[in-house]
Formats: structure tokens, sequence, C-alpha cells
């Protein structure tokens, strides 16, 4: 059976993400950053997430056994999105100092991380980073579903994770108690 790419691709954009940039150093030292939302938790020990790449991009050949961020972007980050998937915008990102690679000023979350392995994903490449360091916000994250950059709505009154065994409130995590 062969499949269409375009069905594959819009059945792949019914689930919803969270919209990335991954941010490192150029060969020359400069800062750059792709917009990514090909972005998941692997492991909390140790702690590890894993970005994907296409093989095409400059940030693909950049990662390679180097330093990274990953700028996990506000939902008023829109033009940055935009920015990092080749839309540039004026003005500008405004770039900080990252503990391992630049990162990027105002994301909901920032995850600071040194190479883990890197492995092939057919015309991608799948990058595991050993997470060093976080910074973490109250912010809203932008969200990417069906080709559309989306927000969080408002919480339902029954949304809550207690309905659930899962509930980290009651466990789930190691060392909280029930």
């Amino acid at each position: 059976m062969t499949l269409d790419q375009r069905d594959l691709r819009d059945a792949f954009g019914r689930f919803a993400t969270g919209v990335t940039v991954v941010t490192c150093r150029t060969d020359d030292g400069e800062p750059h950053g792709a917009t990514v939302n090909a972005f998941t938790a692997v492991s909390l020990e140790p702690a590890l997430c894993q970005v994907t790449l296409t093989r095409a991009s400059k940030a693909c050949r950049y990662l390679e056994r180097a330093p990274f961020a990953v700028n996990v972007l506000a939902a008023g980050q829109q033009d940055l999105a935009w920015h990092f998937a080749g839309r540039p915008r004026t003005p500008g990102p405004r770039w900080l100092p990252g503990p391992t690679a630049p990162v990027l000023a105002g994301n909901a979350a920032t995850l600071s991380c040194r190479p883990w392995r890197t492995y092939d994903g057919g015309d991608h490449v799948l990058v595991l980073g050993e997470v060093t360091h976080l910074d973490l916000t109250d912010d809203d994250p932008l969200l990417f579903f069906a080709g559309r950059f989306r927000t969080l709505g408002a919480p339902g009154a029954t949304d809550h994770w207690a309905a659930s065994l899962d509930c980290p409130e009651a466990g789930w995590f190691a060392g909280v108690p029930a």
C-alpha cells in the first residue's frame, strides 16, 4: 500500500503539539534556531528529551554532537515561530546566553541540553538531548494543530487529573504522598 504524502501529513497534523524553537550555535559560533513541533519527553532518569529535524535543515547539521536548547514557545510568540520557520520578522529574536546554547527570551519553558544520541529517522534525524538545566514560567504554550497556530482554551470544571489514577497529586511521581 502506498500512502499519499498529503494524507499522511494531514493525519499527523490531527495530533495537537506544542511549538518549540531548537537553538544552537553555527560553525562560526553565531546563534541559530529552527521551529520544531516534533518534540517529546523521553526519560526522567536520565533526563532526556527528543527533537526531530528534517535532514535538509541547517540546524540538523549544527546539532551534530553539539549542545542545544529547546525553547517551548509561549502563546504570544507566534512571530518567533514564523521567524525560525523561514519567514524572518523584524525585529528579530532577543537572544540570551544559556547554560549550553543560546536561548530565546520570553518562553513558556526552556530546556538546555547536551547531546546524548542521534538516530536515523528516514528523511528526519532524531536528536536526543540530556536536559541539564530548566527555566519554567506560568505562561501558556503556543500550540499547533491542523496546520494552524492555536492557544489553550479555558480549563473546564471537570478537567483536573484527580479523575485519573495517574493524578500527580495522588502519588504519580515517586516521593509524592498519595
